[in-house]
């Protein structure tokens, strides 16, 4: 069996995946997380990500935290062989791996049957040096023209995705497939739980977590990491939080607008995960705060649970 915990940022999916695993492990059966958001990956972005401390893992085995430097960047397509493999791992030695993260398509893509077009290092390369020269308008003009649809999809500063989208049609002769496929597992005996908080109470939350971010020192976070080339990564350098301290550095914002600017950015975001989440009718919803939740999960998760979805179990 896998587990999947999910939900927006701020919703306590972390928290939870711990003291999920530490009561599996009360019940005689070992459970390690495989994390699934985008972000965790990258070392040293700890204070921005929120990402769980040693002593907040409490022993339970974390994987895919801390495996990338900030320079690299890992696609979609990388990440859902890595976590994949980690999940084969947990079930080769009998271990419920637990699957958290609020990154929705990266979850889809290791949960689900889901192919990704290959890429061809030069093509990219070439594509990539136009739209720094360019700029992402003159290349998303340019698929519009060939990929009408896709470009439809795709925000015109999106240059990462144009460039995607223009690689993918050179390679294949194809349109490019901006929309998500069916929902399949292609994993085995999958369960999905989602932490459902209200709008207005994920606000509330989203903007402590931001202050905390700040009070933890998350701006002399971002000056140590551009030591380490926070500003040549192409993911790393774009994350919440960590954009906005580079804008106020920059002398774009002052501190207080680069902290306002990442609530905002991040309660959006928040909104488009649960958008995501919710159009799954395979996730299990539970209130957040029932002071059951852990038991409540368990029932989920259990065999009596299994394939009750889109619900919560009896009170």
């Amino acid at each position: 069996m896998t587990i999947v915990l999910v939900g927006p940022t701020a919703s306590g999916k972390s928290g939870l995946a711990v003291a999920l695993a530490q009561a599996y492990g009360a019940r005689g059966q070992r459970a390690e997380v495989v994390n699934a958001d985008s972000m965790l990956v990258y070392r040293g972005m700890d204070v921005g990500t929120a990402k769980p401390t040693e002593r907040e893992r409490a022993g339970v085995v974390h994987h895919l935290v801390d495996v990338l430097d900030v320079t690299q960047t890992a696609t979609v397509a990388q990440f859902q062989g890595m976590a994949r493999a980690a999940v084969a791992d947990c079930l080769a030695r009998g271990v419920v791996p637990i699957l958290v993260g609020g990154s929705a398509l990266y979850v889809r893509a290791v949960l689900d049957a889901f192919e990704f077009p290959g890429t061809d290092p030069e093509l990219r390369a070439r594509l990539e040096a136009e739209l720094e020269a360019l700029g992402p308008e003159a290349l998303h003009a340019r698929l519009a023209a060939r990929d009408p649809a896709a470009a439809a999809r795709i925000e015109p500063g999106n240059g990462r995705r144009v460039v995607r989208a223009l690689e993918v049609g050179e390679l294949t002769g194809q349109p490019y497939a901006a929309e998500l496929p069916e929902r399949r597992y292609a994993l085995p005996d999958v369960v999905q739980v989602g932490l459902d908080v209200p709008r207005d109470v994920l606000d509330v939350r989203i903007r402590r977590r931001v202050d905390a971010m700040w009070e933890a020192g998350l701006v002399a976070e971002v000056r140590l990491l551009e030591q380490a080339g926070l500003r040549d990564g192409l993911t790393a350098s774009r994350a919440l939080g960590y954009r906005q301290v580079l804008q106020h550095l920059d002398g774009e914002l002052d501190e207080a607008a680069a902290r306002e600017a990442t609530v905002v950015g991040t309660r959006k975001f928040a909104r488009r995960q649960d958008s995501w989440f919710r159009k799954d009718e395979r996730i299990t919803w539970l209130d957040h705060d029932r002071p059951d939740l852990v038991e409540a999960t368990l029932v989920v998760t259990g065999p009596e649970g299994r394939g009750r979805v889109g619900s919560s179990p009896a009170d």
